[in-house]
């Protein structure tokens, strides 16, 4: 059985450097004068430029979102879905800060569109995690800033009265990643580091289906809603996907690390529990639901996320190879869709592993 590391006392935390930083109430006329950071942000399973440990006080870190309404193919076989998109990707591009940064986000929705849209922040506190301060009509934008005061991989949505769920199983979600200003740490206090970092959303779809079992297509969002609902409402997705289409992070879109290099994985589901699993590897260190305050488990196999929430787990490679990167919901990883790649290149260690003989004849007795 893997090891678990208890859960620290506050008295060992302190000790460790876990404590979290002081938080300091700054009026507006304060804010206006902090350092401003403009942000540019790239498409999953990337993730923008940022330091691991933050580099002096807290600062205005400028994000910015362009709303898109548009149709996309949802797998190998053309399936079309009407998907509406925060800056055009499925999740949404993970966003990052440090405890005590404030979030400056720019929301634009185009006259193109056709819907209004807004967010609700999960890492915010108030007016519906924002969601009540950003309603946008197509032609407007605003600006909303809050405070990241807690750590953790945090989950994003759209949230319109009356249409939440059919904006977010329909792409409108992604991460925020708030990191300890000291950056992260182990059970035993000690700082981790991560050379590459990779953001998985994990979307249950339902595309409609017409009398004779095709799928149905249409000319605008706006005209799949009613459709989509009803097969929403029968809790059975026609695909459970990894960023946004079946067999994204395959082939040459594959996730790629080095033997001895550590990766940090975000992975969030913004409407169903998850499970996920990396064939061949493990989580060094699991951060359950993601909050970084917390203390992290050790050498997990698979990791539980419920829906709307992300989380977050670390681990060194120590083999080359393709490790398959799944809900470990079989049934969905491989028949759903809900699977990815992560290639590894360096030279294999046979303490680890080895084949001890080819396959043959039956030579063995009893």
């Amino acid at each position: 059985m893997a090891a678990v590391a208890s859960p620290a006392s506050a008295k060992e935390k302190a000790a460790a450097g876990l404590t979290p930083p002081p938080t300091t109430s700054y009026t507006p006329e304060q804010i206006a004068k902090l350092p401003r950071v403009k942000v540019d942000l790239v498409a999953p399973p990337f993730v923008h430029a940022h330091d691991q440990i933050a580099k002096g006080g807290p600062k205005v870190i400028q994000f910015r979102f362009v709303i898109e309404e548009k149709e996309v193919v949802v797998d190998d076989n053309g399936t079309k879905m009407w998907a509406m998109t925060f800056n055009g990707t499925i999740p949404a591009p993970t966003m990052v800060v440090h405890q005590n940064d404030y979030v400056e986000l720019t929301l634009v929705n185009p006259a193109s569109n056709a819907l209004e849209h807004n967010i609700d922040f999960h890492a915010s506190t108030g007016a519906l995690g924002g969601a009540g301060l950003t309603k946008v009509a197509p032609g407007q934008e605003v600006v909303l800033r809050f405070k990241a005061d807690r750590v953790g991989a945090f989950i994003f949505h759209c949230a319109p009265e009356g249409m939440v769920p059919w904006h977010v199983v329909t792409g409108m979600n992604g991460t925020l990643l708030v990191l300890p200003r000291d950056g992260l740490k182990d059970a035993y206090g000690n700082v981790l580091h991560y050379d590459r970092i990779y953001t998985i959303g994990e979307h249950d779809l339902y595309v409609p289906k017409d009398e004779n079992g095709n799928y149905k297509t249409y000319g605008t969002a706006l005209e799949s809603y009613g459709d989509t609902t009803t097969t929403m409402r029968g809790l059975i997705p026609s695909h459970v996907v990894f960023n946004g289409k079946v067999g994204s992070l395959t082939g040459d879109n594959a996730m790629k690390a080095k033997v001895g290099e550590t990766v940090l994985f975000v992975h969030g589901q913004c409407n169903r529990d998850t499970r996920p699993h990396l064939i061949g590897g493990h989580a060094d260190w699991f951060w359950p639901l993601g909050k970084f305050a917390n203390t992290p488990l050790r050498d997990i196999e698979t990791w539980f996320i419920p829906g709307g929430a992300s989380a977050a787990a670390i681990y060194t490679f120590k083999q080359p190879g393709v490790y398959a990167y799944v809900n470990h919901n079989l049934i969905e990883a491989f028949e759903l869709g809900a699977a990815g790649h992560v290639v590894v290149e360096g030279e294999w260690d046979h303490d680890l592993m080895t084949q001890v003989s080819p396959p043959g004849p039956i030579k063995s007795k009893g």
